[in-house]
């Protein structure tokens, strides 16, 4: 999968239209083999984002979990914590 994707379930606030989007478009570049899509395709890659659209907002809606939902900022520290171990970098400082 794209390293681009996020996971965008159980989180509050629930994922956006934007961030669904963001999601479908990574999708569909990465599965297209392309960022751009030439003009005889443009039509072909923006049906294939409103469908990856779609059938992710309809998962999202459906989606059922007893986990508490999750903090995207709380997520997102510990995703720099990660990067920092798997890259030797320092984590930044806060202030």
């Amino acid at each position: 999968m794209c390293r681009n994707i996020r996971v965008l379930h159980n989180f509050e606030p629930p994922a956006t239209d934007d961030e669904i989007e963001a999601a479908a478009i990574q999708y569909v570049r990465k599965v297209s083999g392309t960022t751009r899509p030439s003009a005889a395709n443009e039509e072909a890659f923006g049906e294939a984002i409103r469908a990856v659209t779609a059938a992710t907002r309809t998962l999202l809606d459906s989606l059922v979990t007893k986990a508490p939902l999750r903090d995207r900022e709380v997520e997102a520290a510990k995703a720099k914590a990660r990067a920092a171990e798997r890259y030797g970098l320092r984590p930044a400082a806060s202030g």
